[in-house]
């Protein structure tokens, strides 16, 4: 189980590299969502996500011995490019297996830090078995996109700093691919503000926690085929799924149209420019989602790759 004092470390660990993203408020967004809302611009991270939080604090804690032979990554984009990243930074080499329609800008930015590609058809191939193969043949280590201790504590330090940033909140709201960042989350939150509620959102074509919290084990859907292409894990994580499932109050949806809402919402109101993925926290707050007697409310902007 990762605890605060793993988080902390982990914050600790990475403040070389990760940055201390701002938080952010909008009058206009207040006036249009009902609510105080504060948001947390992972957008801005190093990477243009927050993904860069768990590969740091990932890679520094490989023994040194190890870290020589390389790392291998699975990941749509975010994960990927946050692996090549920290590769770069610790001038080891970084191969990152990305499916073939995965957005364009973020393969090129991936490649761009010095790393290798290899492709693979998502609606047919096993990723994690293509990493786990690659690492076998070249001693590298493989490093999850989500489903580790050390991811969960690297995420986990976004509402650390969140929750110094704006100490007053009631609740967060998080979104969910894999559950590392809501994982991360609660554990933060819970430890520091028992009292602050904690919201995961979902786009609705890509349920599987939602649906996995009702049946109160992992449910596997097909792959969803939603805009917000970093959430499209079939299935939550082995070590994520527990956390969020004990700690989390509820799990929200939102539609696409909700999703694409918001995005244009923040660009026009906040100049902010946020991926799909990054949107789906903010879609809930927007299109009311969130329980009655919420009145200020952090939300995770966690990437701007788009």
């Amino acid at each position: 189980m990762v605890t605060l004092e793993d988080i902390q470390a982990a914050a600790r660990r990475i403040e070389s590299i990760a940055h201390r993203t701002p938080v952010l408020t909008s009058h206009l967004i207040d006036r249009e969502a009902g609510l105080s809302a504060s948001f947390k611009c992972e957008n801005l991270q190093r990477g243009g996500a927050f993904k860069i939080r768990g590969a740091m604090n990932f890679l520094l804690s490989i023994p040194a011995a190890d870290i020589g032979r390389g790392v291998v990554g699975f990941s749509s984009g975010n994960h990927a490019q946050a692996v090549a990243i920290a590769a770069a930074h610790l001038g080891t080499k970084a191969t990152l297996v990305m499916p073939s329609d995965a957005p364009q800008s973020k393969v090129e930015a991936t490649k761009s830090y010095g790393a290798t590609i290899v492709s693979y058809d998502r609606l047919r191939d096993d990723r994690e078995a293509i990493g786990r193969k690659i690492a076998a043949e070249t001693g590298a280590t493989l490093v999850p996109p989500f489903d580790h201790e050390w991811i969960v504590a690297g995420t986990g330090t976004v509402v650390l700093e969140l929750l110094e940033q704006a100490p007053e909140l009631d609740a967060l709201v998080v979104c969910i691919g894999g559950g590392g960042l809501l994982a991360g989350s609660l554990i933060a939150a819970k430890a520091l503000r028992p009292d602050v509620r904690v919201f995961g959102v979902e786009p609705e074509l890509g349920n599987d926690f939602y649906l996995s919290r009702k049946a109160g084990k992992r449910v596997e859907i097909p792959p969803p085929k939603t805009i917000a292409d970093g959430l499209r894990t079939p299935k939550p994580g082995a070590i994520t799924f527990p956390i969020v499932n004990e700690l989390v109050e509820d799990i929200l949806l939102v539609t696409e149209d909700e999703i694409l809402g918001a995005m244009e919402f923040i660009k026009t109101r906040m100049k902010l420019v946020v991926e799909p993925s990054g949107a789906v926290s903010a879609a809930a707050v927007l299109s009311h989602k969130l329980p009655p007697g919420i009145r200020r409310v952090g939300v995770i902007l966690s990437g701007g790759n788009i």
